[in-house]
C-alpha cells in the first residue's frame, strides 16, 4: 500500500473512531434516560459500562494509556513503533472525547508525529 493511500484509510478510520467515541459519550455517558434508569438500581448492561466507564474516565486511564504508547512508540523503530503510535493516537482521542484531555493532547501530538515521521 503506498503511503499516500495509508494515510487517507488512517484519516477515514480516525474519523469513524471519532464518530464512535461521540456516540460514547452522548448516547451512553450524558443521556438522561441511562442517568435515571441506573440510578433506580436496573441491572443493565449498559448500566455496567457505564460505571466502568465512568471510573476509568475518573482514573485516567485512557489518557495515561495514550501517553505511555505514544511515548514508547516515538522511541521505537519500525512497524512496532507505527502500531503503538497508531494505539496512543486511537486512546488519545477517545481520552480528548471523554473528558480527559490534559494528558491526551500531548499524547496526540506525539503519536501523531512518530505516524508522519519518515522511516
Amino acid at each position: 500500500m503506498s503511503r499516500r493511500l495509508s494515510l487517507v484509510v488512517l484519516f477515514f478510520a480516525l474519523a469513524l473512531w471519532l464518530a464512535a467515541a461521540y456516540g460514547v459519550r452522548y448516547g451512553l455517558m450524558e443521556d438522561v434516560q441511562w442517568v435515571g434508569l441506573c440510578s433506580e438500581g436496573a441491572a443493565k448492561w449498559q448500566c455496567q459500562v457505564r460505571s466502568n466507564l465512568g471510573l476509568m474516565i475518573h482514573f485516567g486511564v485512557f489518557g495515561w494509556g495514550a501517553m505511555i504508547a505514544s511515548v514508547i512508540a516515538f522511541f521505537v523503530p519500525h512497524r512496532v513503533g507505527r502500531i503503538l503510535a497508531l494505539i496512543g493516537l486511537l486512546l488519545g482521542m477517545l481520552s480528548l472525547v471523554l473528558y480527559s484531555a490534559s494528558l491526551a493532547v500531548f499524547a496526540v501530538v506525539i503519536a501523531g508525529l512518530r505516524l508522519v515521521r519518515a522511516a
